[in-house]
């Protein structure tokens, strides 16, 4: 069990490296982004399905509490949390639907929308992009393998050079937690 355990974290080590050795700039881009987003009054629209749901209320949980810094909140939502929402537009318009209705209702351009999904292919997830385009606000794909349908429609696409979904989710929390980082640094300069 000992050596699995070591395979695992090897594992793990190689896909991170591969990550900023050819993402970095893609970070850079992605914070860079939701910063000046948030400096003008937008906010951070944050969706994905299972472990990318988790990773979303993840990350918008460190941006309205806080990450490193005491400092004021910042605008963020996970659009996976509101159960009355997501069941009532599962049943009256489809599953496929539950993101890209939220986007309509909630975001406004300005804002900067999200879709994690470790395929790049959840029919939902792609809704949701898709809605967000269609309204001005700027998206992000955070995807791994090839990067999907979402890695070819966000306007920038973080891809964790992966096909292996647990070294993709766990690349994701910690591209999160690099980007709330950046951004209290970003957005509450000391």
């Amino acid at each position: 069990m000992k050596e699995r355990i070591v395979s695992i974290f090897k594992e793990s080590i190689k896909v991170k490296e591969e990550i900023y050795k050819k993402q970095s700039e893609v970070i850079s881009l992605i914070a860079s982004l939701i910063i000046r987003s948030l400096k003008k009054g937008g906010k951070v629209i944050l969706f994905g399905n299972g472990g990318s749901a988790a990773d979303s209320q993840h990350i918008a949980g460190e941006l309205i509490g806080r990450f490193k810094k005491e400092r004021a909140a910042l605008p963020a939502v996970a659009l996976t949390t509101d159960t009355s929402i997501i069941t009532s537009i599962a049943n009256d318009y489809g599953f496929e639907c539950i993101f890209a209705r939220q986007i309509e209702g909630l975001g406004k351009r300005g804002d900067v929308a999200i879709g994690i999904s470790t395929s790049g292919n959840a029919q939902n997830v792609i809704a949701g992009i898709k809605q967000a385009k269609k309204m001005g606000i700027k998206t992000v794909a955070w995807t791994g393998g090839d990067g999907g349908k979402i890695g070819k429609l966000a306007d920038i696409s973080f891809v964790v050079p992966s096909n292996d979904t647990p070294r993709i989710q766990e690349s994701h929390i910690t591209c999160g937690h690099i980007l709330c980082e950046l951004i209290e640094e970003g957005v509450f300069k000391t």
